[in-house]
């Protein structure tokens, strides 16, 4: 079974809006049996193209999961790298910055972590970061150590903007492969998920009281 995902592409210069798009789809597959075949079939194929990869550096990979808390990106690393060679991958995961990240720009500490030609990097979460909680929690730049003509509400966002569109460009022209996947889900499912971290213990360590207050933005 061959999944289409041009259903799901955003393409350059669209303007997107995620309400607009599904949360919940027809699955590709009619039972786990089936699921676990084509499972292990894109296994197969991802590990002999890395094996490829690997064995000609010329270029480099860095896939980017986004989404909002419990949309699923942990899993998603799980299984993308189940058929990958730990040798020839790096996966990061970008949190609250820490001090020495918050004395540089907002790209440095990603930047200082992207894959080196012949591997594939993985951001769980990314440079976005830190335009997405930003921008949504604007008393945070405060304590980002900027000029305060620097955090002009009015003209920080769309610079930011322009500053991963350019970076984008400047890892292309140099080399760099880069996949954005958004993981989109809907408040309900968010509040399911949530739950089944309260309720099953194999998953308390993932609770958090602080994705409850995330929730109301």
């Amino acid at each position: 079974m061959k999944i289409n995902s041009r259903e799901f592409r955003v393409r350059p210069g669209d303007r997107l809006k995620l309400k607009d798009w599904l949360t919940k789809i027809k699955p590709f597959f009619q039972s786990k049996k089936q699921y676990k075949k084509l499972l292990e079939q894109h296994v197969e194929t991802s590990s002999s193209l890395q094996q490829l990869h690997f064995a000609s550096p010329r270029f480099a990979l860095l896939v980017i999961f986004q989404g909002m808390d419990a949309a699923g990106k942990d899993g998603a690393v799980r299984h993308v790298l189940s058929g990958v060679n730990p040798a020839g991958c790096q996966v990061w995961s970008f949190k609250q910055p820490s001090a020495e990240e918050l004395e540089h720009d907002f790209l440095w500490r990603s930047t200082c972590r992207l894959p080196e030609r012949g591997k594939i990097g993985i951001f769980n979460r990314s440079y976005y970061e830190e335009l997405l909680v930003v921008r949504v929690h604007p008393e945070a730049l405060r304590s980002r150590g900027l000029p305060e003509e620097l955090r002009d509400g009015k003209t920080i966002w769309e610079e930011r903007y322009r500053s991963i569109v350019g970076l984008d460009k400047h890892l292309y022209r140099n080399g760099t492969r880069t996949v954005k996947e958004f993981l989109h889900l809907s408040r309900e499912e968010q509040r399911k998920r949530f739950l089944a971290r309260i309720e099953e213990p194999e998953k308390n360590s993932k609770f958090s009281l602080a994705d409850i207050y995330e929730r109301k933005y």
